[in-house]
């Protein structure tokens, strides 16, 4: 773990004990520096990880900072985010659209990782939710499909397919991944026969 890396979870950590912290790195994910909304999208990334429910109250400050244009403060946002949604899924549905529009950004694949996450995430929480991020998913699955990042998306669509999904979006799911679980290689192979197996 690098320094960096250290710090800022120990600031999360630090979070948990004195929530005043917390007003602080909020303004810093709203302020004027790059670097200042970065560090903060970090910290409250990590918080996320450790006790998601101290920003159950504070989901439009974070659906708010996927408008800036740096990648770091969206992917580490986005992810915050994709935590929340099991805490207040209405809340955090607000923040669709601009993860579409991350799904789908050219210059940064953390940041689309990120998206797919928090889509997947959403999908995940009912039926029909399931099948209306369905198409994005599978428009990123195949518009991915290689990528540096798509081993991560995987993941994230086994435990997509360990939710309660609809029936079609399942038939979808399986028949998507069923060519590289059959004929792929390695943990691509892998990880698509344990998508296959949750929806056999």
């Amino acid at each position: 773990m690098s320094e960096k890396q250290d710090s800022i979870k120990g600031l999360a950590g630090r979070i948990v004990s004195s929530p005043n912290i917390l007003d602080r790195m909020l303004k810093e994910l709203s302020g004027p520096s790059r670097r200042g909304r970065q560090n903060a999208a970090a910290v409250i990334a990590q918080l996320a990880i450790l006790k998601p429910e101290m920003l159950a109250s504070h989901i439009d400050e974070l659906k708010d900072a996927l408008d800036y244009s740096e990648a770091q403060t969206r992917w580490e946002t986005l992810d915050a985010l994709a935590r929340l949604v099991s805490i207040d899924l209405e809340a955090c549905l607000g923040a669709l659209q601009d993860a579409e529009d991350a799904l789908f950004d050219e210059d940064n694949g953390l940041v689309r990782l990120a998206a797919f996450r928090y889509i997947c995430a959403v999908g995940a929480s009912s039926q029909e939710l399931s099948l209306k991020v369905w198409p994005l998913l599978d428009e990123a699955i195949q518009c991915y499909h290689g990528d540096y990042e798509y081993q991560d998306m995987l993941a994230a669509l086994i435990v997509y397919a360990e939710s309660n999904l609809s029936d079609e979006t399942k038939a979808a799911l399986k028949e998507r991944v069923s060519f590289d679980a059959e004929h792929g290689h390695g943990a691509l192979k892998r990880r698509c026969q344990q998508i296959v197996e949750i929806l056999s």
